[in-house]
């Protein structure tokens, strides 16, 4: 989804640690806890609307969403994985 030289500059923005792209995997089984109501992101607020991709920050402890083919790089969106 997202362009392998756009990835390569793209990093998390609290920690800078690099992004990689999720897994197909990945991304179907946060949709499921997300239809399952069990998601919140950094902020507090439930995740209600399934992603289409994400970017994982390289301690997996964060994905960012990827929205109509753009991520969504803001902090409080990260959702804690």
């Amino acid at each position: 989804m997202i362009d392998k030289d756009l990835l390569e500059i793209l990093a998390c923005p609290e920690t800078h640690q690099p992004l990689a792209q999720a897994d197909a995997a990945a991304v179907e089984a946060l949709n499921t806890s997300i239809a399952a109501g069990k998601v919140t992101d950094v902020g507090g607020e439930p995740v209600t609307e399934a992603i289409e991709g994400g970017l994982i920050r390289e301690d997996g402890k964060i994905v960012y969403p990827i929205r109509a083919s753009i991520p969504v790089l803001l902090i409080q969106a990260g959702i804690p994985l």
